[in-house]
C-alpha cells in the first residue's frame, strides 16, 4: 500500500508515517518546514523528504491514501490535486480509525492527564505482555514510536486529543475514534480559538462519551462537576474514580490498595487519579489490579510530564508540559507537595493560542499562588505571529491576581535572573508547551549547581 503524508514534519504525523514504514507500506511524504527530532527520525526510516515544500508533483494516481496534517492548509497545492484525482484523503485521526475498526479501542480523553493516563495503561500492558496498538502524545520509554499499527493486536490505546481533526474537518479529533472504553479525566476549559465558549467546550466531551455503546465503559473523574453531569447523561457502563489513600515517605509516593503498599516512582495527586483511570481501563481488557499495581510501580512518568531534570541533595530541576490553568495548578500542587521543606521557583511560559489571549488569560487567576517565587513569561513576537492583540507586562500581572508574579518577556533577561539566584534548598520548575525560545534546561540545571 502507497501513502503520502501532507506535512509529514509534525510530532504524530511523522510518528505515523514510521509506523507505517514499520508495518511494510510504502510511504512518502511533504512538508514545509521539519524541525528535530522528525527531522532525524525521518531520515533514519528513509522517508525524509528530499526537498522541503509542498509540490503538486508528488500527488500521482498511484497513491492508495493521503493523510493530511492539520499544519497544511486547505489550499495545499497537494491537496487540491489529491481531490482532483479522487483520491482517498484521511485525517490523521481517521485513518487511525480505520486501521483500528476491527479492535477494540480504548480511548483516553480529558482537559488534562491524557497523555500520563494512555502511558501507564501502555506500561501496563507491556509489562504483562499484552499486545496492543496505540497512539501516545509523547515518548515513552522502551518504546521506539508514539504510534504502532499492526494487523494482529486485538485491541488499540488511543490519547483522544479534543482539538480540530484537520484543515477540511473541523471536528474534535476524538470524535472520530468510537470508543468501546472512553475516559475523560476532567474538563477545564482551552482552545478558545476553536471552542470561544465553556458550554462549547463541554459539548465535545458529551458527544464523545455519548458514542461509547450501551455495553462499553466510560471512566471518569466524579471529583469534576462536568464529568460527573456527562455521565449521569450516559446509557452505558459507568466506573467514577477518585483520589485513592496514599502517604509520602522520604519524598516518596506510596500508594495503599487493600492494605499492601505501592511505592510509586511519579507523585502528585493528578497522577494518583491518572493510575484510578489507568487501572480501571486495564481491568476493562483483563488485567487483574494485583497485576496492575505490580507493573504500575515501575512507571517512570511520560517525556516532559513532571520530568527531573538534574537533582543534588538540596536543588531539584524539573520540566513539565503544564500551560492551561488547570494543568499548571496540578503541577504546582504536586511539586509544593512533595518539597513542602523547599523554596519553589515556578516558571510558566505563556505559550498557546488561548493562553495569549486576553479574555482567557483572566482564568489563571490563583494559579500560582502555591509557588514562594512565581513567573510568567511571554513572547511578544509569538502573539505577533499568531495574529493576536499584544500583551503588556501588566496585562498578564493583573490576570494572575498575585501580588508575588514576577513577569518577562525578554526570555534572556530571565535566564540571567534565574542564574543569579540563591538555589539552596530550592526546586526550579519549568513549565510550557513550548521551551522558552530555545532553553537548554539541562545546562541551566549545571550552571546553577556549578556556581553553588
Amino acid at each position: 500500500m502507497r501513502v503520502h503524508f501532507i506535512a509529514i514534519g509534525g510530532s504524530a504525523m511523522h510518528n505515523l508515517a514510521i509506523s507505517l514504514k514499520i508495518k511494510g507500506y510504502q510511504v512518502t511524504g511533504s512538508d514545509d518546514e521539519i524541525f528535530e527530532p522528525s527531522k532525524s527520525r525521518l531520515q533514519k526510516y528513509g522517508i525524509l523528504p528530499a526537498a522541503i515544500g509542498w509540490n503538486a508533483d508528488n500527488i500521482t494516481e498511484d497513491i492508495d491514501a493521503v493523510i493530511l496534517g492539520m499544519h497544511a492548509r486547505e489550499d495545499n497545492p497537494e491537496l487540491v490535486k489529491a481531490k482532483a484525482l479522487g483520491l482517498n484523503i484521511y485525517s490523521y485521526p481517521q485513518f487511525l480509525y480505520e486501521q483500528s475498526k476491527n479492535k477494540k479501542r480504548i480511548v483516553v480523553g480529558g482537559s488534562h492527564g491524557k497523555t500520563t493516563i494512555t502511558s501507564m495503561i501502555l506500561h501496563v500492558l507491556n509489562s504483562c505482555n499484552i499486545a496492543c496498538d496505540y497512539m501516545v502524545g509523547a515518548q515513552l520509554e522502551g518504546f521506539e514510536v508514539m504510534v504502532k499499527l499492526t494487523d494482529d493486536a486485538p485491541c488499540m490505546v488511543i490519547e483522544g486529543d479534543e482539538y480540530l481533526t484537520s484543515p477540511i474537518d473541523r471536528r474534535p479529533k476524538f470524535h472520530w475514534y468510537k470508543p468501546h472504553v472512553g475516559i475523560i479525566s476532567g474538563i477545564a476549559w482551552d482552545h478558545i480559538n476553536v471552542f470561544p465558549t465553556f458550554d462549547i467546550y463541554v459539548e465535545q466531551f458529551k458527544i464523545f462519551a455519548q458514542s461509547i455503546p450501551q455495553d462499553g465503559d466510560l471512566i471518569y473523574c466524579s471529583l469534576d462537576e462536568q464529568c460527573n453531569r456527562i455521565a449521569a447523561q450516559c446509557n452505558t457502563h459507568l466506573h467514577p474514580y477518585a483520589l485513592p489513600e496514599y502517604k509520602i515517605v522520604n519524598r516518596q509516593y506510596v500508594l495503599i490498595h487493600n492494605g499492601k503498599e505501592i511505592p510509586l516512582q511519579v507523585f502528585g495527586k493528578h497522577n494518583l487519579m491518572n493510575i484510578n483511570a489507568a487501572r480501571l481501563a486495564c481491568n476493562a481488557i483483563g488485567v487483574s489490579d494485583d497485576d496492575f499495581y505490580r507493573a504500575i510501580a515501575g512507571f517512570k512518568g511520560a517525556s516532559k510530564r513532571l520530568e527531573l531534570v538534574k537533582a543534588t541533595d538540596d536543588f531539584a530541576m524539573y520540566k513539565d508540559f503544564a500551560h492551561s490553568p488547570s494543568k499548571l495548578k496540578a503541577t504546582i500542587d504536586a511539586v509544593t507537595e512533595k518539597y513542602s521543606d523547599r523554596k519553589l521557583v515556578a516558571c510558566l511560559e505563556l505559550h498557546t493560542f488561548s493562553s495569549l489571549t486576553a479574555e482567557f488569560l483572566q482564568q489563571y487567576a490563583g494559579t500560582m499562588d502555591k509557588a514562594d517565587v512565581p513567573i510568567v513569561y511571554f513572547n511578544p513576537h509569538a502573539i505577533a505571529l499568531k495574529k493576536l492583540p499584544p500583551l503588556s507586562n501588566e496585562m498578564v500581572f493583573e490576570a494572575f491576581k498575585n501580588k508575588n508574579i514576577k513577569v518577562y518577556h525578554d526570555s534572556d533577561l530571565l535566564k540571567k535572573d534565574l542564574l543569579s539566584m540563591q538555589w539552596n534548598n530550592s526546586v526550579l520548575l519549568m513549565m510550557s508547551s513550548g521551551n522558552f525560545d530555545g532553553y537548554d534546561y539541562g545546562q541551566i540545571a549545571d550552571n546553577i549547581i556549578n556556581r553553588r
